[in-house]
């Protein structure tokens, strides 16, 4: 622990040493003795690092009919495999229509049809609930 004075003095602006606060929080307060520029070009790295980590785990949704033919249905599960894949959480979405929303047993029939034949193991992140346009149901790799 050095004075805060004698630390100062320690710095050379004019080599482009200087004194930087760390963690201002930390009893007592955290300073190194490093080039500013070099600092702010390591901290713009770490955030930058930081907002694409958090993106990774975003939200995909996958839109399916309730009467896709099966090859539909297939190419749909390979997207959705991708997605799995790297690391994406996944809103599986019913679309229905007209008469077809007033046969929820029929449309939750079809949406859990649909999910079994998920090669990838998952977890559901929430039952299947209906919205305004259909069924929806939201997924992630295990």
């Amino acid at each position: 622990m050095l004075p805060r004075a004698d630390a100062l003095a320690l710095a050379r602006p004019t080599e482009g040493i200087d004194l930087i606060e760390i963690s201002p929080n930390a009893k007592p307060p955290v300073a190194r003795l490093m080039s500013y520029d070099k600092f702010r070009y390591d901290e713009a790295k770490r955030e930058k690092k930081e907002r694409l980590a958090q993106k990774s785990g975003g939200l995909k949704q996958v839109q399916i009919s309730a009467r896709a033919a099966q090859n539909d249905l297939m190419i749909k599960m390979k997207q959705l495999e991708k997605f799995l894949g790297e690391g994406y959480q996944i809103e599986i979405n019913m679309r229905l229509r007209g008469r077809e929303k007033g046969m929820k047993d029929w449309a939750r029939q079809k949406l859990e049809d649909f999910m079994k034949m998920i090669p990838v193991e998952y977890k559901r992140l929430n039952e299947p609930r209906f919205a305004k346009y259909g069924m929806s149901v939201q997924i992630a790799k295990k």
